[in-house]
């Protein structure tokens, strides 16, 4: 019995020692950052692929973020399979805010540096890339 009472007295001050919570700090940063999350952004699910986005689409992305004042949700990312789609380069993110307007996300999109093309879809999923400049309304 005085062994399993020392035993949890030693566990105990282990776990408020400082170097204990610098560890478990530690440990909570780096569970994070092995997600493919962006300070600008955040997925829908895991299995979205955005790791392989450039600089300059995580930056539109972050620009929409700024201007709407929320993040944007990637709802489809890098799509191998996708023929001769942006997505196929992972030059593309389809996205929603929710709270904002499909309006003030696409304006926010068009003004953003480096824009290529910028779609809306009736679902209001607004898409956005790095290809060569154009717009789209699918609906």
């Amino acid at each position: 019995m005085m062994y399993r009472v020392a035993i949890a007295c030693l566990l105990a001050i282990a776990m408020t020692s400082p170097n204990a919570t610098a560890m478990d700090e530690k440990r909570k940063a780096t569970f994070f950052m092995k997600h493919s999350y962006s300070a600008a952004y955040t997925v829908q699910r895991a299995s979205v692929q955005v790791g392989c986005f450039p600089e300059k689409l995580q930056r539109i992305l972050a620009h929409i973020a700024s201007e709407t004042g929320r993040k944007p949700i990637v709802t489809s990312g890098h799509r191998p399979r996708s023929g001769k789609s942006q997505h196929s380069r992972c030059y593309a993110a389809d996205i929603r805010v929710p709270g904002v307007s499909e309006r003030k996300i696409v304006a926010a999109a068009k003004h953003a540096p480096g824009i290529g093309g910028v779609g809306r879809y009736c679902n209001g999923i607004v898409h956005v890339d790095i290809g060569p400049r154009r717009n789209w309304t699918y609906c």
